[in-house]
């Protein structure tokens, strides 16, 4: 399918534009419209996103009914129940979109929705055990009253088909809708306002991570780029353009990022956008400030934004750490078999102690010794040294390859971390933070790197946030910064348990 507007390798579109001629070259993404059937284009940029969520639901909801009703032995048609049992669906998915579990959000998991969706389920479930009860009467023989207690087991099946089918449905959508935004770059193109350092941060990201859905295609800002601007994104102009560069790009999002507009002209250019049906995300301009807990109040009309706060000396981060070492206590007791051949294996495999102690910074600076199950036959002196890439974080295999056999296999499985458990049971790290650095690279990294040190707040841990989203071995040190900020900010529970499942999938995986 091609689009009315394709764009060339020279940053102008084959259809005449009213807009600016580009300062660099276009993006990669191909917006292709016209040779294609209309339904296929609108799939491509998902704007059936809520519809199909809400099919597939209703679709989920309708086989659990059905099931439970297979499932419950004798008939059920008695009093129409069975008939009355068909509410559960309608119910369950109004229940859910009262949990606003049908609008979009940017690189949203199945994990964040697992709980609202299965609390939505169990209401539901218990509305319609209400309505039945209240219009399924009672069995009565003669003058006697027969208890009727089929409604509640029927519901109770159907409770335990959609808590199962519900969810594994989304799981279902959400993996194919990764999939598709991967290999195919299926998602929604966005117009950029704004030229600095925070638009190109965005237009990184959104190539970097295609599972956020959002392609750029234009910017636009009151500051002309200059020739050979590395964003390599199409220069549509001025805010007033936005009309123009949506039609010619067939964007459906706008990201405002900090500029030199005025606030005034960037709130009518948000509403003009809004007209178009275009979706407006707005980059708050105290980002360093505001995490997921933020909420808008209104004074007089006023709308104030209240900033959330996380206290990492707080009560909070105390249960955290006693909770950290019980859970190392536990995993230690289960694993000590594995942990034991472990050890066997690497004192067999090379000359050298069983583990590698490394210094590292933790929580408020101090140094401690990070424990690994050592994975490499002792330095070669004849070889030259390790050399840390530019902008990226020491790591992985550093120089020449000396690890062993065992250690391949550990370093591959993660394996090789286990001994920090030990770790946080000594109260120096916890099973979720920031990964600790070397000292001589911490003290490089605060001076190059913006809000660097901030990560120090809280006690190394095992396993990130920044690690679950790829930044392992020699990546981005910038990068792993704003994602380990970006976690002490919104830390919860929640997100703790989110992070170690999603490590557990990451470690199937193979790493360096």
């Amino acid at each position: 399918m091609q689009l009315d507007v394709k764009a060339t390798a020279h940053g102008e579109p084959r259809q005449r534009l009213a807009a600016p001629r580009s300062q660099g070259a276009t993006s990669p993404i191909r917006h292709e419209v016209a040779a294609s059937p209309r339904f296929i284009e609108r799939l491509r940029e998902e704007s059936g996103y809520v519809a199909l969520t809400v099919g597939l639901d209703i679709w989920a909801a309708f086989w659990a009914v059905l099931i439970a009703q297979w499932w419950v032995p004798g008939p059920v048609d008695e009093r129409n129940m069975a008939l009355i049992s068909w509410i559960f669906v309608p119910v369950v998915v109004i229940i859910l979109a009262t949990r606003s579990l049908y609008r979009r959000r940017l690189n949203h998991s199945v994990l964040d929705d697992f709980e609202p969706v299965e609390t939505s389920v169990a209401v539901g479930t218990l509305a319609t055990l209400t309505i039945m009860l209240l219009l399924v009467p009672p069995l009565q023989i003669g003058d006697v009253v027969v208890p009727y207690v089929r409604p509640s087991e029927l519901m109770l099946r159907i409770w335990v088909c959609a808590a199962i089918l519900i969810p594994a449905v989304r799981l279902v959508r959400s993996l194919a809708e990764r999939y598709l935004r991967r290999k195919h770059r299926f998602g929604s193109l966005a117009l950029i306002i704004g030229s600095g350092p925070i638009a190109h941060q965005l237009i990184t990201r959104m190539r970097q991570v295609p599972d956020y859905g959002l392609h750029p295609v234009g910017l636009l800002d009151d500051v002309r780029l200059s020739d050979g601007d590395p964003l390599d994104v199409k220069y549509f102009g001025t805010t007033d353009n936005l009309e123009t560069a949506a039609r010619a790009t067939g964007a459906t999002e706008l990201i405002i990022a900090p500029s030199s507009v005025s606030d005034e002209h960037l709130a009518r250019t948000a509403q003009l956008a809004q007209n178009l049906g275009i979706r407006v995300r707005v980059v708050p301009r105290l980002m360093d400030a505001v995490g997921g807990g933020a909420r808008v109040e209104h004074l007089g009309g006023v709308p104030l934004m209240v900033l959330s706060r996380v206290d990492p000396k707080g009560w909070q981060f105390a249960i955290k750490h006693a909770s950290d070492r019980m859970a190392a206590a536990l995993g230690l007791l289960l694993i000590s078999p594995v942990f034991i051949a472990l050890a066997v294996m690497v004192k067999i495999s090379s000359p050298g102690p069983i583990f590698f102690s490394q210094e590292r910074i933790g929580r408020d600076g101090k140094v401690f010794g990070c424990l690994k199950f050592r994975s490499m036959r002792p330095p070669d002196p004849a070889k030259s040294s390790f050399e840390l890439k530019a902008g990226a974080a020491p790591g992985g295999v550093e120089g020449d390859d000396r690890r062993t056999r065992i250690g391949k296999i550990m370093r591959k499985t993660s394996l090789d971390e286990l001994p920090q458990l030990l770790n946080v049971l000594r109260g120096e790290m916890s099973l979720v933070g920031p990964r600790p650095e070397r000292p001589e690279y911490v003290e490089l990294f605060e001076m190059q790197i913006r809000r660097y040190g901030d990560r120090h707040r809280v006690r190394a841990g095992i396993t990130g946030w920044a690690q679950v989203h790829g930044l392992r071995g020699q990546t981005s040190i910038a990068d792993r910064a704003e994602f380990d900020n970006y976690y002490i900010e919104n830390w919860s529970l929640k997100l703790d348990f989110k992070i170690l499942v999603l490590t557990v999938l990451a470690v199937l995986k193979s790493a360096e």
